[in-house]
Parts: C-alpha cells; sequence; structure tokens
C-alpha cells in the first residue's frame, strides 16, 4: 500500500467513469463520447440528462417521453411548499435553502422506501429530483423578493420553464436557448467536489436523496461552487468604480486580492465552457449593454497575458446570468439545479459497482501518552 500523501487526493484515481472526461491540457470536454461544443450546440439539457443517464442520446420518441414524465413531476407538495416559504421568510441563504429542501423533497417521494440500489427506483427518484428543484428554487426565490410563487408548467422545456416560473413570463427564445445552453454545459464535469462527495454518500448504500443533499452542501462553498457570484460582483465593483478595468484589475492584484473565476484544478489552459458563455455574453450586450462582457474581456486579456490565467466556467457565466435578470445570490443555486443530472448519473454509476468510499490518513499527532487523573491535571 502507498504511503504517498496526495492532499486533496489531486491526481489519484479513485474510479472509473463512463461519464464525462477532462484533458486539462487541451481544454476538452466530453460527455459519454461527444464533445461539449458539440452538446452545447445542438442538444437540450433534458437530452444530455438523458445522455448521461441512459448512454446514448435519446430518439425524438425516447426524448418526447423522457421530457413529458419530467414536467409531470415538477409540481411540489403542500409539505415541500411550506418549508420553501419558511425558509424563504428566515431569509435563508440561497444554497442552504436548497440544501434543506432537496432533503425534505424525500418526504413523500413514491419511492422513498425502494432499496438504494435499485435502479428503477433510483431513476423515477432522479426524475423528481431533477424536475423539483427548479419548482423549489423560483418559489423560494419569488417569495423571498414578496411576490407569489408561479406554477410550473407542463407545456415548457426544463430551461424554459424555469424562467417563466422565475419571473412570471415566458422568456424569448434567444434568452431560453442561452439558459438551456448554460445547464447542458454545467450538468458534469467529472470526480469535482461536489461529485465525489454524492458518491462517498451512495457508497455507504445511503439513498439517492441523500447523496444528493451531500453534493448541494459541497457546492455551496466558495472553493467550489461560488464564484460565478463572486464574479459578477467584482464586475459590478469595477463599474462602479472611477477606474477603466484594466486599472481595476492592475490596483486590486497589487493590493493582494484574488480575482475570481480564473484558474481551475484540472485545466492548464481556457475552460472550454468559458468559450461558449463568452460567445453568449457577447451576444446579449450586443442586444442591451456591452459593458458587462467588454469589462470581462479586459480583465481575461490582462490575466493571461500578465499571469498566464485563463477563465474557468465561472467568469462568464456571472455576467451570462446578470443580463438575463437572474438574481445574483441564485447563480450557484442554478448550478446545482443543472449538476443534479450529473451527480445522479454518478451515483447510479456508483451503485452498478459499489464499494465503500474510506481513505486513510497518515497519523501525525502524540504517541505514548498516559491519563493523568483529573485532580492531578
Amino acid at each position: 500500500m502507498s504511503e504517498e500523501l496526495k492532499k486533496g487526493l489531486e491526481g489519484v484515481l479513485v474510479t472509473e467513469s463512463s461519464l464525462s472526461y477532462i484533458d486539462g491540457d487541451e481544454g476538452k470536454l466530453v460527455y459519454r463520447g461527444y464533445t461539449i461544443e458539440d452538446l452545447a450546440r445542438n442538444t437540450s439539457y433534458e437530452e444530455v440528462v438523458y445522455l448521461l443517464w441512459h448512454g446514448e442520446l435519446p430518439t425524438r420518441e425516447e426524448l418526447e417521453s423522457f421530457s413529458a414524465s419530467m414536467a409531470e413531476e415538477r409540481e411540489i407538495d403542500d409539505v415541500v411548499h411550506d418549508v420553501v416559504a419558511q425558509l424563504a421568510e428566515a431569509d435563508e441563504e440561497p444554497m442552504a435553502a436548497l440544501r434543506t429542501i432537496v432533503s425534505v423533497l424525500s418526504a413523500h417521494d413514491p419511492d422513498a422506501d425502494a432499496d438504494p440500489t435499485d435502479e428503477g427506483a433510483n431513476l423515477r427518484k432522479g426524475r423528481r429530483i431533477t424536475a423539483k428543484i427548479p419548482t423549489a428554487l423560483a418559489a423560494f426565490t419569488r417569495l423571498r423578493d414578496g411576490d407569489d410563487p408561479v406554477a410550473p408548467r407542463t407545456d415548457l422545456d426544463h430551461a424554459t420553464n424555469f424562467l417563466y416560473m422565475l419571473n412570471g413570463e415566458e422568456p424569448d427564445d434567444v434568452l431560453a436557448e442561452t439558459f438551456d445552453q448554460a445547464l447542458v454545459l454545467h450538468a458534469d464535469h467529472g470526480i469535482n467536489a461536489s461529485t465525489f462527495s454524492a458518491m462517498v454518500t451512495a457508497s455507504t448504500l445511503a439513498d439517492l436523496h441523500s447523496a444528493v443533499t451531500s453534493a448541494v452542501g459541497t457546492l455551496s462553498g466558495s472553493l467550489h461552487g461560488g464564484a460565478n457570484q463572486d464574479v459578477m460582483e467584482m464586475l459590478l465593483e469595477v463599474d462602479s468604480s472611477d477606474m477603466e478595468p484594466l486599472e481595476w484589475v492592475k490596483d486590486a492584484i497589487d493590493g493582494g486580492r484574488r480575482i475570481p473565476g480564473f484558474g481551475h484544478r484540472v485545466y492548464n489552459v481556457k475552460d472550454p465552457r468559458s468559450n461558449i458563455l463568452s460567445e453568449k455574453s457577447k451576444a446579449l450586450g450586443e442586444a442591451g449593454d456591452m459593458k458587462w462582457y467588454d469589462y470581462s474581456v479586459a480583465i481575461e486579456e490582462h490575466l493571461t497575458s500578465e499571469k498566464g490565467l485563463a477563465p474557468n466556467v465561472d467568469f462568464y457565466s456571472a455576467s451570462t446570468y446578470y443580463q438575463m435578470g437572474i438574481p445574483i445570490d441564485i447563480y450557484t443555486p442554478i448550478f446545482a439545479m443543472s449538476r443534479a443530472g450529473g451527480w445522479i448519473a454518478h451515483v447510479l454509476e456508483q451503485y452498478e459497482d459499489n464499494r465503500l468510499i474510506r481513505p486513510r490518513a497518515r497519523y501525525v499527532g502524540a504517541e505514548d501518552r498516559t491519563v493523568t487523573p483529573i485532580d492531578e491535571r
């Protein structure tokens, strides 16, 4: 057994997976053999979820059936509604609220008592979790902002329905397509921290709701899912300053600040998802206000040329979401809303060939101590 210490498990192979592949040197991301560029431009989120869960892209008939089965699960019951309302009234942090919501979704799931490794039950639970998260998130956001929730519709696709529930009106085709593409880009990304968290939970033979709840909690950390919000807050700070973006970023770096949205544990070049989102940010800017895209480009060009840093997926998702009118503090919950499809796929894969995930630690504490009686300490 190797005694080499790998902090953060960096570079350690922990499993084999057929779901997604990352080439960090080439800037390549693949879902089940398809490049992310191909999928983002030619498939919908529902098609990608089907691909991740079933191994192949669906036929038109399969897609219609799968999409309909997802849409039928969008409603949340009164118990969940009550919890969402309580969380909104308490002004709970959105990711903490989402963590609680995913957990409570199990309370009335028809398959709650199924064996954790029952594939059919897990696929049904997966559809419910993936379908209900957007409904609960939109309701939470509207309630905490003083608006009534908007009931889901079954005649809209996953992305369009969420924007409809969030804003109370159907988005135009450009916004719907942009959001759907963003969901595709975020659906899976190898064995990242939240995915691994879900797998560890599933490896104990805990149920699917427990695994996804673990993943949401892991994604809430600022080193994993919170950078998109940080990026937009930075861009707003640039906008409110008296400085040009280049001057601002130089001043921030000189002051010891870390610029969010740059660098990645796996990619050594620009994140391929960032390339696609930068195109969307630019297109939205051309139809509205170019400054957010222009600020982003100026910051990217400086950090890439001067520091050798490339943007990750969070950098351009920030300005893209902002131009869509999405509240900044639900950027990370939207990440979770998309990644639920990938989390569930990895949990299904874990259950197929399960082994309890149980790493070791090198002990570096004290040795050979004896207990002193309490009155003599």
